[in-house]
């Protein structure tokens, strides 16, 4: 096991509840299938500051539950796959930050989901999953359920919509198919307006336009890949979380870099962090 250096690592996100089991099998899986290093963090919050209460026992206390977490997890993780190398790290500085801060060097951060509500991801200082998908540098990954690896064949889902976020998700996804030598569903999903001069036929056809366009020149890079192309009619969050209800994961883009609290994450991305029962995959522009 090695101290916490700066590199293209994979990055999981430690719960001190010692939750988080599926996230971390999901990391260590990865890392062991791309023979690199993974970094298990913890981030532990500050001293509050204040000359009326001696928060020095409190902040001792919760260093003390970070570092049996990080040993834990370590433990597990190394019995998973005995060939992974192991960093970990107990930082200094709110969970979210933190994570925040590493994706600057990361491949993927890696985090699980307690399955909070909106109101509580937004207010509960806990939380990490909205603000660190919102502002990460790199590729997040939100393991709330598991791989469905029993389907057969194996997929992954990648929804596209023509944005400069959802043509990095797709370059991702081919990689990731590639990876795992499974199956990719390409879908864009067109939402009929309310009031509209356009035929629905026009409009569907510059759909599936787009779609094909987006997707030109990754199958001749990846011709191990098997790909579909589908452009459904419905609600975006709905019909894509039906489309991955077995995949291996529904991998998406992430238009700009929302603020803390993760309100300008983007409500497609939200609903499906709620909706999907499959791990998640968000996407920055590069």
């Amino acid at each position: 096991m090695t101290d916490i250096a700066e590199g293209r690592d994979i990055v999981v996100g430690i719960d001190p509840c010692g939750t988080g089991r599926l996230a971390l099998a999901w990391a260590v899986d990865e890392a062991h299938r791309r023979k690199v290093r993974l970094r298990l963090v913890l981030g532990v919050p500050p001293r509050h500051d204040t000359q009326h209460v001696d928060d020095g026992p409190r902040h001792d206390a919760l260093r003390q539950t970070g570092s049996d977490a990080l040993k834990d997890a370590a433990a597990w993780a190394g019995e998973r796959h005995r060939d992974v190398k192991l960093a970990i790290g107990l930082l200094d500085g709110a969970p979210a930050p933190v994570l925040c801060r590493l994706s600057h060097h990361a491949r993927m951060v890696v985090l699980g989901s307690r399955h909070l509500d909106r109101a509580q991801e937004i207010f509960d200082a806990g939380s990490v999953v909205l603000p660190v998908t919102a502002q990460a540098h790199c590729p997040v990954v939100v393991v709330g359920d598991a791989e469905h690896v029993t389907q057969q064949p194996a997929y992954l889902v990648v929804g596209v919509d023509g944005s400069e976020s959802s043509k990095a998700a797709v370059a991702l996804a081919f990689r990731e198919a590639s990876l795992r030598g499974c199956a990719l569903r390409t879908i864009s999903v067109w939402l009929p307006p309310v009031f509209s001069f356009q035929d629905d036929t026009v409009a569907l056809n510059a759909q599936r336009r787009m779609l094909s366009e987006t997707v030109a020149g990754w199958s001749e890079q990846y011709p191990d890949v098997a790909l579909t192309h589908e452009v459904p009619v419905g609600h975006p969050v709905e019909t894509l979380a039906e489309a991955a209800e077995h995949a291996l994961a529904l991998i998406v883009g992430r238009r700009g870099r929302g603020g803390y609290t993760g309100m300008h994450l983007g409500s497609v991305v939200h609903g499906l962090l709620h909706r999907a029962h499959c791990p998640v995959i968000t996407v920055p522009v590069a």
